[in-house]
């Protein structure tokens, strides 16, 4: 059987490490610098990412979350040093809005689990980040600069990561190319084209995101924001509106 963990080198100091068992085929990202590692995002905790960040580097590794859901934060037991946005919080103390046994159902869903895996014993992770994030802060890893960028839509305190230098623009759930979620109670369309409108705006050479392919377009932040834009101005930008596919990609409002 093949590994829970994919991992690809994108630069010498970069990689990611996938989760293809599992059909939100969820990517985190290891960023090294010269004093310390930052892990974008820690997957869905079936297994146990940090040991394979560990084969990939000796530093002192920050997690960071784009956002809080189950998928994305399940390997954060794993890094007690790990910053989350304010918005969030009460998620990590116990208020997320949906049932553990929902939660179970979802992480369970398509997916080919390692054999011990037992879902009945799954828990959504729940911490005290070491930093509370707002937005605008600048993450000096040694020799390379991660800014922080507050995009709520998809989740009232999703962030996305620019890194100026390179024009690597990592998305989480805002962008990537599949069915982009917006009719949650706990999500925001209206915010969801600002944040696109924040985000079009960077000159990004690479986009990359959360969730399935990892060959996004540079020119596709543009396009759901031109999207987006229409359906505000057709007065559908809203909950309940429906799905509404384009060229590679659609989102359900």
């Amino acid at each position: 059987m093949r590994p829970w963990f994919t991992t690809e080198q994108l630069a010498p100091d970069t990689w990611v490490l996938s989760e293809y068992r599992h059909w939100e085929e969820t990517h985190c990202y290891l960023l090294i610098g010269a004093d310390r590692a930052l892990l974008i995002d820690t997957g869905l905790g079936i297994c146990n990412i940090c040991e394979e960040v560990r084969r990939l580097t000796d530093k002192p590794v920050t997690a960071i979350a784009t956002h809080i859901h189950w998928d994305h934060i399940g390997g954060h037991r794993y890094f007690p040093d790990f910053y989350a946005h304010e918005a969030e919080l009460p998620w990590l103390q116990g208020e997320f809005p949906l049932s553990m046994e929902t939660v179970r159902e979802m992480v369970l869903d398509r997916c080919d689990p390692p054999e011990d895996f037992d879902v009945s014993q799954y828990q959504m992770f729940q911490g005290t980040p070491a930093r509370v994030l707002r937005g605008g802060e600048e993450l000096d890893l040694g020799g390379r600069t991660v800014e922080v960028i507050h995009t709520p839509g998809h989740s009232p305190g999703h962030l996305c990561f620019w890194e100026a230098a390179r024009g690597d623009l990592y998305t989480g759930d805002l962008i990537y190319l599949d069915t982009l979620f917006a009719y949650y109670p706990s999500t925001d369309p209206a915010a969801y084209l600002d944040s696109l409108e924040r985000t079009a705006a960077l000159p990004a050479r690479r986009v990359l995101p959360a969730h399935h392919a990892l060959d996004v377009p540079p020119d596709t932040p543009a396009k759901m924001r031109d999207a987006l834009r229409q359906l505000k101005g057709e007065g559908r930008l809203h909950h309940g509106a429906g799905v509404f596919q384009y060229d590679g990609w659609a989102i359900w409002l």
